[in-house]
């Protein structure tokens, strides 16, 4: 029975009235490919952060007398050359990673970025010249030999911070990795700021100049309030896009830092330190478990959150509606 134009009125009313966000999410929820991503991720990542309740052993248990075994029902990923349980190591990666990401976008792309192209945008002049300027300038070297000369020059003073904090409570810090975590994290947040702010000044310089914002000075609203209750809300979407596909790119750098030998150290766990311990072809000829599960679950995770951030893409973007 075809709708009356009343009907027809009443449920275009009802699409345009659904706010933004409602009709964001309700896109990514009909994307199958998205929806099975963010399970996989939040399956990975969730059991990265219950690691101990996970996990059978403890990342750092060893007998030698079942080194280098295959996979097996107590062991199902197989053991390492100290007879650690590979499985429990892959786990506790994971947790290292979920650490490193969230931290670092946490601090550097919305903390930093996201203060900053705020005021660039909305204040303009020297200090939008001044941030703009500086994040230029971070960006014109190469991230990882920045990197490599922050985690050089802060990590000894660090761990020598650390080493006091443990005298005084009697709680190990180093031999956690807690050391490994702040200077890494610290030292991605640094170079991960300017893309999230130039980003964020562009949505700003849009957004000063509508109407709502010439209300709200109009009524005697302060900057602050300007800024976080009605333009900050405004240009979250193309935020929320950029955190998506950055999260992928801030677990790889961790995994290549430790690759190199310059990220996570030893006994803690990471994917990138188990595959640098284990990258050569004699070992993918001989115990190919070694390599390929702490491989194959890094490739598992960085195809999810390219997935991931395709399908919120395609979701929180306007221009793809």
């Amino acid at each position: 029975m075809a709708r009356s134009d009343a009907q027809t009125g009443q449920i275009l009313t009802g699409e345009r009235s659904r706010s933004y966000w409602a009709i964001s999410l309700r896109r990514l929820m009909r994307k199958k490919v998205g929806v099975v991503c963010l399970a996989v991720i939040v399956l990975m990542y969730g059991a990265g952060i219950f690691s101990p309740l996970v996990t059978p052993y403890d990342y750092n248990d060893q007998d030698l007398s079942v080194s280098k075994q295959g996979p097996s029902f107590s062991h199902p990923f197989g053991t390492d050359r100290l007879g650690r349980d590979i499985f429990t190591r892959v786990i506790y990666g994971l947790r290292t990673t979920v650490i490193i990401t969230v931290v670092s976008l946490l601090t550097g792309s919305l903390a930093l970025g996201l203060t900053l192209g705020l005021l660039s945008g909305y204040f303009g002049r020297w200090i939008d010249t001044i941030i703009m300027r500086v994040g230029e300038v971070t960006s014109a070297f190469p991230e990882i030999f920045l990197v490599l000369i922050i985690i050089a020059s802060v990590k000894p003073t660090v761990t020598g911070w650390a080493r006091v904090v443990e005298d005084l409570l009697g709680v190990d810090i180093v031999r956690l990795g807690v050391v490994d975590y702040l200077v890494l994290s610290l030292a991605l947040a640094i170079f991960s700021w300017f893309g999230m702010a130039r980003l964020v000044r562009g949505q700003v310089l849009q957004q000063r100049e509508g109407q709502y914002v010439e209300a709200a000075r109009s009524i005697g609203a302060s900057t602050p309030r300007i800024l976080l209750r009605h333009v900050l809300p405004n240009v979250m979407g193309p935020v929320i896009v950029v955190v998506s596909a950055g999260m992928a790119a801030v677990a790889g750098s961790e995994v290549l830092l430790s690759f190199l030998g310059i990220g996570i150290q030893p006994p803690t766990p990471s994917l990138g330190l188990m595959m640098f311990e284990n990258g050569s072809i004699a070992v993918l000829r001989t115990n190919p478990h070694l390599l390929l599960f702490p491989a194959g679950t890094l490739t598992v995770l960085l195809f999810t959150f390219n997935l991931l951030g395709d399908a919120i893409n395609d979701a929180f973007n306007p221009r793809t509606r």
